[in-house]
């Protein structure tokens, strides 16, 4: 059962959260969003890090996995897709009408869910037709 969530509804939740704690008018999340610490480098440099990279970093963590998860060619995997492609429909709803979601992290987030879609889709046909025999060799070698 596992097999079949799709990781990008996680991110999904992560940022829904963070924009209901603080309400969902944009300001207040923008500015959640921009608040960090700044962490020194070695150059002395101060190396800003936000809670709008610990979003994206976590996301594109899971989009990842959302893409290993996409190399098994079974039953579970086509409930995976239609279900990523729920979290992208949702996403991008919230995108388009809700003033809290209609920031730059938020926005990789609906990315990265059409990219797992996409991906998935893409990997498991190429995989499907390995796994039947159907492919043509490497490039060159026929």
């Amino acid at each position: 059962m596992l097999r079949s969530f799709p990781l990008m509804f996680l991110a999904l939740a992560l940022y829904n959260l963070l924009a209901f704690v603080h309400g969902f008018d944009g300001p207040g999340t923008q500015a959640l969003l921009a608040t960090g610490t700044n962490i020194p480098l070695f150059s002395g440099a101060k190396w800003l890090f936000t809670m709008g990279d610990f979003v994206i970093l976590v996301s594109v963590a899971l989009l990842f996995v959302e893409v290993i998860k996409a190399t098994r060619t079974s039953a579970v995997e086509v409930i995976n897709h239609a279900l990523s492609m729920l979290v992208f429909v949702v996403a991008l709803i919230e995108f388009i009408t809700l003033p809290a979601f209609a920031t730059s992290p938020f926005f990789f987030i609906t990315v990265f869910a059409l990219f797992d879609i996409v991906a998935g889709f893409t990997i498991s046909i190429v995989a499907a037709k390995r796994d039947l025999g159907v492919a043509g060799g490497l490039i060159g070698t026929n």
